[in-house]
């Protein structure tokens, strides 16, 4: 990737597909968790804020910045639930990466694709380290636009190797048991929640409607279980129970957002959580045992989409996969943006 002050590197939807299909997706998952391992490791050295949302009866629109003091990174996402009926998606993103030393922009990128990834990366890590270990069978609730990539993920990242799906829409299951045959996993087609998590040592949940839900019920989760909730990200959405979440250790990115977006907003603002940077670093015991109920509350966060950039970046290099975008103004005078944009004129002529 050749380096231009006044030119921008660009990833558009069509090159990050073959970008992502040169690779393999699921080694781009487990590169992606590798660069959020590494990233969580040094959290302190990261500007943190919850994400800056606007939200509206049908759905919301948020920006999630953050710097490590080198580069700056932002993502703009979208969430609106009610696009699937329009045949539009529900979740939309791009992001920027940018030098903190000049300021410049130095890669700019779809992020509906890349943030896929880097959800399926964060619910490998973070089933990784809090799952218990020789934990196989997943069950995958809500088979929508992520259901793909948090299977492949769980496989690459944690050694999964069967999967049960189920949605409450079945042609969402069909989809998704249709996009996984010939992956290496076996995929069990199942018409109920219960169904599908009987015997399994995962359960990741990731359905998209904006309302307090119960996609898991108190008696449905037993000894020795690891939940991915990543369905639940905003006010006023959530997916699993309380009372599970009373007998369980959660574990969250950043509690001055989970409390407020997660599925632990049901809970009382004190209520004890874990942070699993800490857990990575070794600062905070994860799992206590082979009974507990562990469960990763994931709302998805800056420092995660940061990560992504900074994988693409590198991927990028020595590739052709993105396009270079005039987005800098570059004067022969830094001080005479007016006499630039005269001189255009004079080539108009």
């Amino acid at each position: 990737m050749q380096k231009k002050l006044n030119v921008v590197p660009f990833v558009s939807v069509e090159n990050m597909m073959r970008l992502v299909l040169d690779i393999g997706i699921e080694t781009c998952i487990a590169q992606i968790a590798d660069c959020i391992e590494d990233d969580f490791r040094r959290w302190p050295e990261f500007d943190k804020t919850p994400r800056i949302a606007s939200h509206s009866h049908e759905g919301v629109i948020e920006l999630m910045p953050t710097s490590d003091g080198v580069d700056y990174g932002f993502k703009y996402v979208n969430g609106h639930p009610k696009n699937m009926k329009d045949g539009l998606q529900t979740v939309t993103a791009f992001g920027l990466l940018a030098s903190v030393d000049t300021g410049y922009p130095v890669l700019l990128s779809e992020m509906t694709i890349l943030t896929a990834l880097r959800t399926a990366a964060t619910s490998g890590v973070a089933t990784k380290y809090l799952a218990r270990k020789g934990s196989r069978t997943l069950a995958l609730i809500g088979n929508g636009a992520q259901s793909e990539f948090q299977a492949l993920g769980l496989k690459r990242i944690c050694g999964i190797d069967t999967v049960r799906l189920y949605d409450i829409d079945s042609t969402a299951t069909q989809k998704c048991a249709a996009n996984l045959a010939g992956s290496g996993l076996a995929v069990v087609v199942c018409t109920s929640p219960e169904e599908a998590i009987q015997g399994a040592d995962v359960v990741t949940t990731c359905t998209a409607d904006k309302q307090y839900a119960t996609i898991l019920t108190d008696n449905m989760v037993g000894a020795g279980l690891h939940i991915n909730g990543i369905g639940g990200d905003c006010p006023g959405k959530t997916e699993i129970h309380r009372d599970i979440l009373l007998r369980s250790d959660i574990f969250v990115e950043y509690p001055e957002q989970t409390r407020v977006e997660g599925d632990i907003q049901q809970l009382d603002a004190d209520h004890p959580v874990k942070e699993l940077w800490q857990v990575i670093t070794g600062d905070v015991q994860g799992r206590e045992d082979d009974r507990a109920i562990t469960l990763f509350d994931g709302v998805g966060f800056a420092i995660e989409d940061f990560s992504a950039l900074r994988w693409l970046r590198d991927a990028l290099k020595g590739s052709t996969r993105f396009a270079e975008l005039d987005m800098i103004a570059d004067p022969d005078d830094p001080r005479d943006l007016f006499g630039m944009v005269e001189r255009e004129r004079a080539r108009m002529m």
